[in-house]
């Protein structure tokens, strides 16, 4: 286990660049089972879950080979389908989220698919039953063994079909196309995802041979082919990590550039941000954010109502980002409501956050009004513990505020989803340090 020690309330200056996207990456990787050939991609994130799912596949038979910081060779030639079925793999599988999206291609190359119940983030249920409900009308056979929560697929062979999905399921999707490309006939998914990372999949599946048709809309149209070929891809900038600089910059009041974003994709990000009066400026492909030194105004709606943000599918606000708009609203000039639709348990973080001064009231599971302190009242340096991978990372945007010396436990949450935080953040100017803690000393020493 090791923890953050930050020193908080000094203003940042400089320039940092995005990671590549985590949960781009997660399906891109997922994807390299449908061919024997070569896939070649680039941008790859040093993060723990993307590293988790690289030895995943490694373990399955991939040849993989580092060619250079982010870029990676895959070559699925020759796959071991004992290792499906292995303890070992019911133990691998299930500390990671992504490693439902392996069930698709397994399923379309090879007939069949299995998956431990994965892990992740902490945040609320997170079902599957789109995934499989979308592999079932392909034509596979399910199974769901409850004492090892152990589920599998198996088809001789997947048919083309006309389906709605029940919601639309970034990752259910995902799979479902991956298996589709490969399948008899005609596929038609309607109320489909249309996040840029999805795109971003089907654009690569198509340079792959694939035919999918209507991508970045709700209906996508998959005529299957028999194989894959190899491709080059590169992944996009995380927009989530983009966020969290954007919320970094307004609540320490510093001035920073975020290069290189891939401003087409970034969605209803920038106007969200501006709607807590916070100014982004469009450089080129950068970001630039001045130093908000005299603060920032929440905006109200027309008739005068508080402003209310919430998360949507896509093209509206991703849910990963409401926990950073959170932290920032603790410190803006006016109140909001922030209504977290998608996850159940994702809010809870907000009593850390009052136990650092901010006013907060918990409405529910799902909704929280934050009052602003328009900086008259800095956050108070505390001990922190990050739950998941977005509320930690704004844990650390209020440590980073908060004068004081702060310290943030259970790290590895962070890691999972930031690559080498740490010494990014130093490189602006933060006084931020890594250190063991003392379980994990003693846990070495024996």
């Amino acid at each position: 286990m090791e923890s953050f020690i930050i020193e908080g309330g000094q203003p940042l200056k400089g320039s940092i660049t995005p990671q590549g996207a985590k949960n781009e990456a997660l399906q891109i990787l997922c994807a390299v089972l449908l061919t024997p050939e070569v896939v070649n991609i680039h941008n790859i994130p040093d993060i723990v879950d993307v590293n988790k799912l690289i030895k995943l596949l490694e373990n399955f038979g991939v040849l993989v080979k580092k060619i250079s910081k982010g870029h990676f060779s895959f070559q699925a030639n020759s796959i071991d389908l004992d290792y499906l079925s292995s303890d070992k793999f019911k133990n691998d599988g299930k500390g990671l989220r992504g490693s439902i999206m392996l069930v698709g291609p397994l399923l379309a190359r090879f007939g069949k698919g299995s998956i431990p119940r994965p892990g992740g983030d902490k945040i609320g249920r997170r079902r599957l039953d789109t995934h499989f409900e979308g592999l079932i009308k392909l034509g596979a056979t399910f199974n769901y063994n409850r004492e090892d929560y152990f589920y599998s697929v198996e088809a001789k062979k997947l048919t083309g079909t006309d389906m709605l999905l029940d919601e639309a399921s970034v990752t259910g999707t995902a799979n479902i196309v991956m298996a589709a490309v490969l399948a008899e006939g005609r596929t038609t998914i309607y109320n489909a995802a249309c996040e840029p990372y999805l795109q971003q999949l089907c654009n690569m599946l198509n340079r792959m041979g694939a035919k999918i048709s209507g991508i970045g809309s709700n209906l996508l149209v998959i005529d299957g082919i028999t194989k894959l070929k190899g491709t080059v891809h590169t992944i996009l900038p995380d927009m989530i990590e983009i966020g969290s600089w954007v919320g970094l910059a307004a609540m320490t009041q510093s001035e920073i550039t975020i290069k290189n974003v891939r401003w087409e994709y970034l969605g209803q990000m920038p106007s969200v941000f501006r709607k807590l009066g916070i100014t982004l400026e469009q450089k080129g492909d950068d970001i630039y954010i001045p130093a908000h030194t005299d603060g920032y105004e929440v905006q109200s709606y027309i008739d005068g109502s508080i402003l209310t943000l919430s998360d949507a599918p896509s093209r509206g606000f991703t849910p990963d980002l409401l926990s950073i708009i959170l932290v920032v609203a603790t410190q803006a000039r006016g109140s909001i409501l922030v209504h977290q639709k998608m996850f159940e348990s994702r809010l809870f973080f907000v009593d850390k956050l009052i136990d650092m001064g901010a006013k907060i009231i918990l409405c529910d599971p799902h909704r929280a009004t934050v009052i602003g302190h328009d900086f008259k009242s800095k956050l108070k340096a505390t001990t922190l513990t990050s739950p998941d991978i977005r509320a930690g990372v704004s844990l650390l945007i209020a440590a980073l505020s908060a004068k004081g010396i702060s310290t943030i436990h259970n790290i590895e949450q962070i890691d999972r989803g930031y690559e080498d935080i740490e010494n990014r953040l130093r490189k602006i100017g933060a006084k931020i340090k890594r250190v063991k803690t003392i379980a994990s000393i003693i846990k070495k020493k024996k």
